[in-house]
């Protein structure tokens, strides 16, 4: 949630004590309702609460949740005596968590017992993480969280029990399609009941739309890179020109089926490997906790691992997406072409150098999220999800200094993978075109085709982020976590 002292009336609301006559409470609600009745007509839609929300962090699933629960008259709308009514009972429903929380009954929450409390619901977490999400809520420094800090903090959350609240801990700050390498951790609970594959599928949704949307950018690059300055003088609106001109604008999205067909098998092969990886790394010991450099390293091998399963799949998408008209009628005519005239092995082209850029892409695309999100944190004490904008800038930021990083790799990747193509050229090594590339075309040859590429960042991290936000509400995980329907508690 967003840094809540910023809303007046909210921070007054903050300010009285609860243990208070119930008078206090119904005036502090008489203010945010006045606060959040944009159009003053004495009712708050979903638009109103979205509005005056706007910088808590919460999802669209949210706001319909407050209507729904707190709509007894079905009109689709909260007048004053409903709202006031929803904010009653949803704060009897916070002391109720509070108390089960506040295990030695002295009205404060330490991160020892949120620890307690996570480990009692499957959720194992370290004592650092629980101390990270307790400074999230501590606003007075205390190192623990009272009464009234908790309540405030949840005021507008809709969740409804203390397994919400370590899901929406859990995954309130969850990452989204490719933008970091470890993968989210999934409690034995929440692998059996299926919650685990609706969050990969969703993630899988994500990528597809994400990377259909940028396809033209993204063949542009791959144009650009195997099409060096000694074949290609044109610029990038030349190069956009020569396609459309050579294959129309749906050659455009050429390559886009398979780059889209192979999310799916990617991140399966990647969550599973993952798994098996940690297990090996923990000993056999299950509650061991990993820290951020394993899960990095293990996250890294699984990425390896899923990049050598499908790698096959990432010719066959550099070949389509170079294609010319009438050259290829679809993927398994590419396949059986490359089969024929080029062998087995044609299929691996390419590989090292594509292995050798996940660990230095990975790396700098974690540290670098990592540090701007917690530096978000720290600045703003008081909020646990830094909301979209955020999370998108983080993304667009980490992943942009991780493609610097491991461009030319990319680049010779894409030229091995595509010159094998051409029937009695020279096939040089790794190596030898990283010396062919330099002497022809200078250092700049080695970042050749990035400028689409970096144009392409932030419009897919945002679509993915959009579309993973929603597919989760239609798969019935919200973006607090939360299992069910609309509305169910």
């Amino acid at each position: 949630m967003g840094s809540q002292g910023t809303w007046v009336p909210w921070a007054h609301c903050q300010d009285r004590d609860s243990p208070g006559p119930d008078q206090e409470r119904e005036k502090c609600w008489a203010e945010l309702f006045d606060q959040l009745d944009l159009n003053k007509d004495g009712r708050i839609d979903i638009l109103e609460l979205r509005t005056g929300l706007a910088g808590q962090g919460l999802s669209a699933g949210s706001f319909e949740r407050i209507v729904e629960t707190g709509d007894t008259n079905q009109d689709g709308v909260l007048d004053f005596e409903e709202f006031t009514q929803y904010l009653r009972n949803h704060e009897k429903q916070l002391k109720l968590m509070f108390s089960s929380l506040d295990r030695n009954n002295d009205g404060q929450i330490d991160a020892v017992e949120i620890q307690h409390c996570l480990h009692s619901l499957g959720v194992n977490i370290s004592l650092e993480d629980a101390t990270k999400i307790l400074l999230s809520m501590d606003k007075d420094g205390t190192m623990t969280i009272d009464w009234n800090e908790w309540r405030d903090y949840f005021l507008f959350n809709p969740l409804t029990n203390m397994e919400e609240v370590a899901l929406y801990w859990k995954h309130s700050m969850v990452d989204i399609g490719e933008l970091l390498t470890v993968p989210d951790e999934f409690s034995e609970e929440e692998k059996k009941s299926g919650f685990v594959w609706r969050q990969l599928m969703a993630g899988a949704m994500a990528g597809s739309v994400s990377r259909t949307g940028t396809a033209p950018l993204d063949r542009l690059k791959v144009f650009r890179q195997v099409h060096g300055s000694t074949d290609f003088k044109g610029n990038v609106l030349s190069s956009f020109q020569y396609m459309v001109k050579e294959g129309g604008v749906r050659s455009l999205w050429r390559g886009n089926g398979i780059n889209v067909l192979k999310i799916a098998p990617e991140t399966a092969i990647k969550f599973s490997a993952y798994e098996q990886i940690k297990n090996v790394m923990r000993g056999g010991n299950d509650t061991k906790n990993l820290k951020v450099h394993e899960r990095f390293v293990a996250g890294s091998m699984a990425g390896a691992t899923a990049q050598t399963a499908i790698y096959p799949m990432e010719v066959l998408k550099t070949r389509l997406t170079l294609r010319k008209t009438g050259q290829y009628s679809g993927i398994a005519d590419c396949a059986k072409q490359i089969l024929q005239k080029e062998g087995v092995a044609v299929f691996y082209k390419g590989y090292v150098p594509n292995l050798l850029g996940i660990v230095p892409y990975a790396g700098i695309d974690l540290a670098v999220y990592e540090t701007l999100k917690f530096a978000w944190l720290n600045r703003n004490i008081g909020s646990v999800d830094p909301g979209v904008m955020v999370l998108v800038g983080c993304g667009a930021v980490s992943s942009t200094c991780g493609q610097l990083a491991s461009y030319p790799l990319a680049l010779i990747r894409t030229r091995m993978q595509a010159q094998a193509s051409e029937k009695g050229a020279p096939k040089p090594s790794m190596l030898a075109l990283l010396h062919n590339i330099v002497t022809q075309e200078g250092v700049a040859g080695l970042y050749r085709g990035i400028s689409p590429n970096l144009l392409k960042v932030i419009p897919a991290v945002s679509i993915s982020y959009v579309v993973y936000e929603y597919t989760r509400i239609v798969l019935g995980v919200d973006i607090e976590g939360r299992r069910g329907g609309k509305g169910k508690g």
